[in-house]
């Protein structure tokens, strides 16, 4: 019999077949391996990971009201069940569909089933499913905190002390939440498993208990200072060491100095944004630093040597004759830190020729003759 195309070829084939009673439906069943998309001599790993993916892509919570994918669903689940077997993979390539029904297996009846003869495979795939879930502890948020620092300060390093507010484990009942004294007591709701279970139809529908939150027990009487929350809010100062070379827009990570988690659980960190003001002289341009130096146009058509400000004072670099507006000396070793590979960069002098404004009546001969010697 020809296995139908089109739409029909979703989940188990249909095809009509005429009898005295009318049009009857015929279930025609998929190939396993052609179900989940492998070759006949694929890995109990292959197999394992065609499931994952179909089951994500099919599972009902994620097609609420969606048929078709609950057949997809089941169909897909069908396959695993046996080609993960290893008797059953041996009998079904040796004997097909008929072999399976032989031994015994008839597929799935409903979805209860698939949940309940996979529940190990669905707790890896989809969260824990049964009475073992319970909700973690979660760990401490991370913070951000916005720094700004000074060219200078960018350029040599420095240490700052900043202000914070972190979440932070009580100290009154040391992170429990519980008045000093009492206890904790099973909910009643849940029985102590944190989950509530709801069918729904074919569906199994488990959820954090709303009235434990998923813990599966409650506090007897919360501690007075944190209100059975078991952190507060604490206002701390933290001394944050800016390494000298740091660029604007880099951030400093200090681990586990963000909010603190439930329970001794790991505290987040804390991001140090930085920004950098700019300079009156220098710029930036990576480890390097340039300064523009204004010199006369007998400095540049004679040459010189001048003075000229540095990250460390005062530096000497000489002019070259012949000098034009935009040339460039360079002084090694005088720029910034790099705080990635080490070393340090130069310091790039850029010569601007200023022309004068105002001239005196022999400057302006000397010039004259300049020209006409020219």
């Amino acid at each position: 019999m020809d296995i139908l195309a089109g739409p029909l070829a979703i989940g188990a084939h249909r095809a009509h077949i005429l009898g005295r009673g009318g049009v009857a439906e015929l279930m025609i069943k998929r190939d396993y391996y052609e179900v989940l998309g492998i070759d006949r001599r694929a890995s109990n790993g292959d197999i394992k990971s065609a499931y994952r993916r179909l089951a994500l892509q099919y599972h009902p919570d994620r097609n609420p009201g969606d048929h078709e994918a609950e057949e997809m669903f089941k169909e897909a689940s069908e396959a695993y069940e046996v080609l993960c077997d290893a008797r059953r993979r041996e009998i079904y390539d040796a004997y097909g569909h008929r072999g399976l029904e032989g031994a015994g297996f008839h597929g799935f009846t409903d979805i209860g089933d698939i949940f309940g003869s996979m529940g190990d495979i669905f707790e890896e795939f989809f969260g824990a499913m049964g009475s073992r879930a319970r909700r973690r502890a979660r760990a401490g948020a991370d913070m951000r905190f916005d720094l700004t620092i000074s060219f200078m300060e960018a350029a040599k390093g420095v240490e700052k002390e900043i202000s914070v507010t972190r979440v932070v484990a009580c100290e009154t009942c040391e992170g429990s939440g519980e008045a000093p004294g009492t206890g904790k007591q099973v909910c009643r709701a849940c029985g102590g498993t944190g989950q509530i279970t709801q069918r729904q139809g074919f569906f199994v529908l488990q959820t954090a208990c709303p009235q434990c939150g998923g813990a599966g027990s409650r506090i007897e009487k919360p501690c007075d200072d944190c209100r059975g929350a078991g952190r507060v809010s604490k206002h701390e100062k933290i001394k944050v060491k800016v390494p000298a070379g740091i660029e604007n827009g880099m951030q400093l990570v200090l681990r586990g100095k963000g909010h603190e988690g439930e329970q001794g659980a790991s505290a987040g960190n804390l991001f140090v944004y930085v920004s950098v003001t700019p300079h009156d002289l220098f710029e930036r341009s990576g480890e390097d630093i340039v300064v523009t130096v204004p010199i006369s146009f007998p400095q540049a058509a004679l040459g010189d040597e001048i003075e000229v400000p540095g990250l460390d004072g005062e530096l000497s670099v000489k002019i070259p004759a012949g000098a034009e507006t935009g040339d460039e000396a360079r002084i090694k070793g005088k720029g910034l830190p790099s705080v990635r590979h080490g070393g340090r960069g130069d310091e790039v002098v850029r010569f601007v020729i200023k022309t004068p404004k105002k001239l005196s009546k022999k400057q302006k001969q000397l010039l004259e003759q300049f020209m006409r010697e020219k």
